[in-house]
């Protein structure tokens, strides 16, 4: 082979190397560029996304404190309904200690009285009848009393 054959060859080779490798370059360069733009559009759709999930953390933060509102106002609720129970039991207390002092006033007002016809049983009272309050159930009121006169 003739040397000028040798070099042609090795000229062609270079370049088809040469231009192996430019195209690998390219391919390289275009390939990293297509990522960057795939990276890009990633992160926008994430920024979309943040925005989202911070609306539904701030809707879950809000719906928690309407939530500790509500248990706040039930507890305040409960503890006013506990005072009201009270307060009835103490009034209920109170009305049966008022009811048995009534009571031994009508019994001692029938020992005193001469006309009395009170028998030995002892009067119903509010606490201890089958009625409810505020219903007369068959029961009368106090003996009349007849007046001198």
């Amino acid at each position: 082979m003739a040397t000028s054959t040798i070099v042609l060859i090795i000229v062609v080779a270079v370049v088809a190397l040469l231009l192996i490798a430019a195209l690998a370059w390219l391919a390289r360069k275009k390939r990293t560029e297509h990522r960057r733009v795939e990276a890009g559009d990633i992160r926008d759709k994430a920024v979309a996304q943040s925005h989202k999930v911070g609306q539904r953390e701030a809707l879950a933060d809000e719906t928690a404190a309407k939530g500790r509102a509500a248990q706040a106002e039930a507890e305040a609720k409960a503890a006013h309904a506990k005072g009201l129970q009270h307060q009835a039991q103490i009034r209920r207390s109170d009305a049966a200690t008022a009811r048995d002092e009534v009571n031994q006033e009508f019994e001692r007002a029938d020992k005193i009285d001469p006309d009395s016809q009170a028998s030995d049983t002892p009067r119903e009272d509010s606490e201890t009848s089958d009625t409810p309050p505020g219903t007369s159930g068959g029961k009368q009121g106090p003996p009349a009393v007849p007046r001198a006169g």
